[in-house]
């Protein structure tokens, strides 16, 4: 296997990519419409990766940052700048509630713009996957995001410019090496905030170019992680905190055969709170029901 990646990252480097033309006006309106001050890293790392696509050579570059730094917004602007130039881009996520995720934000990050955004998961219907992967083919899709069904024998894209992989340690080496043979000539940006061990060595090695976000975004609170001795009383306050400011909260649990008993002790611990249970051997559709329940608070 490491054979093979060597000889698909040479490959890479001698094949001529497509070099992206200088930013354009459209470019420039779009990353002005960010509602959030940019911080010197995001500005720094959506320069570089947008330096690497002005080249020839493909791009194969991992963005490393934390949670929360911002990894998304410089992707959509190195997408942007792909689907300016009549190209499409593809997002390739690991769950289908990521999916999800960021086909809101997209939504809503490129609404100013005439950018065809789809995606394709576990929630679409065949029938809706079957239209959306004929206009994809067709060329009439630019941004389309999906779970690893994004790498199924019937995917056809019309000029594929542009390959986002978001957490790519959630994916078997298996999946992306037909990722790479896809996308031979394709540009690569990778998003991670823990880079598995192999793809940090590619980059200090070369192989890989990497751009890191380091600086937190302004109000950004660092995560506080507590180890404690299971408590009741502890539990019930976390949870009323949390909701007293508004937020959620993710109780996870590890059986599946007596989480509905669990979901029933915390809903009569905190009795204020509206406490649903999902789990992955539930009916896709109840499944979807809650999490997008839970999305939309």
């Amino acid at each position: 296997m490491a054979k093979g990646l060597i000889q698909l990252y040479a490959q890479r480097q001698r094949l001529a990519g497509h070099a992206f033309a200088p930013d354009t006006p459209w470019q420039k309106d779009f990353e002005a419409l960010f509602p959030y001050p940019e911080t010197e890293d995001q500005l720094r790392c959506a320069a570089e990766i947008k330096a690497d696509m002005e080249k020839s050579i493909p791009m194969d570059r991992l963005l490393c940052g934390d949670v929360g730094y911002g990894k998304t917004e410089v992707a959509f602007r190195a997408i942007m700048k792909c689907v300016l130039e009549g190209k499409q881009a593809a997002l390739l996520v690991p769950t289908t509630v990521l999916a999800q995720q960021h086909y809101m934000t997209a939504l809503k990050r490129f609404s100013h713009f005439p950018v065809e955004i789809e995606m394709i998961s576990r929630f679409r219907t065949a029938g809706q996957t079957r239209d959306i992967l004929r206009r994809t083919a067709e060329g009439s899709v630019d941004l389309l995001i999906g779970t690893h069904k994004l790498l199924g024998k019937d995917i056809r894209f019309h000029d594929l410019g542009l390959l986002v992989v978001d957490e790519e340690q959630r994916f078997g080496v298996g999946h992306k090496e037909k990722l790479k043979k896809l996308t031979s000539q394709v540009d690569v940006l990778t998003l991670s905030a823990t880079p598995i061990p192999r793809t940090l060595h590619m980059s200090l090695i070369g192989i890989r170019d990497m751009s890191v976000l380091e600086e937190a975004p302004n109000d950004r609170l660092p995560i506080q992680t507590f180890v404690c001795e299971y408590n009741d009383e502890l539990v019930r306050e976390a949870i009323v905190r949390e909701m007293a400011r508004g937020g959620q909260v993710y109780y996870v649990y590890n059986r599946v055969n007596n989480i509905a008993d669990i979901a029933a002790q915390i809903a009569k611990l905190v009795p204020e709170a509206n406490v649903a249970y999902a789990h992955g051997q539930m009916k896709e559709h109840e499944l979807e029901r809650i999490m997008f329940d839970f999305i939309n608070g």
